[in-house]
Formats: structure tokens, sequence, C-alpha cells
């Protein structure tokens, strides 16, 4: 039986993302992460009760998947609400990599 993640164990794995970032992606990082807040996702995420979003930047964020047990990014519309359902099952630091080299592309 699936169990969602506690905030706890979401917090380790924030703090060992952490550990792998450094210069300006841990800048970067520093400047999108917010406090861990469960978002609502329409097709996955009622059974536990949303997702863990951890980080936001424009219309995306950073959101952890536990049912995949990864951290994926989704755009979104409302504040609250991940617009797309993501089954990555990427640690911390590569989505925030992930994240800023898009961003680095399209300056």
């Amino acid at each position: 039986m699936w169990i969602p993640i506690s905030l706890k164990k979401l917090e380790n794995l924030i703090l060992s993302g952490e550990l792998e970032l450094e210069d300006e992606l841990l800048n970067f990082w520093n400047l999108i992460k917010i406090e861990p807040r469960k978002w609502q996702e329409e097709e996955y995420g009622d059974e536990g009760g949303g997702f863990w979003v951890v980080a936001i930047f424009g219309n995306e964020v950073i959101y952890y998947n536990d049912i995949e047990d990864g951290f994926n990014i989704s755009e979104y519309k409302t504040y609250g609400q991940i617009r797309e359902y993501h089954c990555s099952q990427s640690e911390l630091n590569w989505t925030v990599i992930g994240l800023y080299e898009r961003i680095k592309i399209k300056n």
C-alpha cells in the first residue's frame, strides 16, 4: 500500500539535493525555493492530498511526486494547482539543473 511521503522525509531529500548544488545553481535554488506546500493535481494527486511543491519560478513549479519518488517540473495557471502530472524519478539537484539550463537557453 502506498503511503504519501512525510514532510520530514521530504525535507531530508531537499537537504540532500542542496548539498549537491554549488555556485550559480545554489544561488538559483535559494531564489526559487519555498517552504514545501501541498498543491492539488487532478490526475493522480488526490489520493495523497496533493503533491509537495518545493520551488516556484515564473509559471512553473518544482514538485515531489511521491508516487514515483522523484522531483518534477510543471506549469501552473492557478496558484495551488499543478497543471501537468509528470513521473520523472529525478533527484532535486538534477531537476534544478534542468530548469536552470532551460532558462539559460531562453535568454
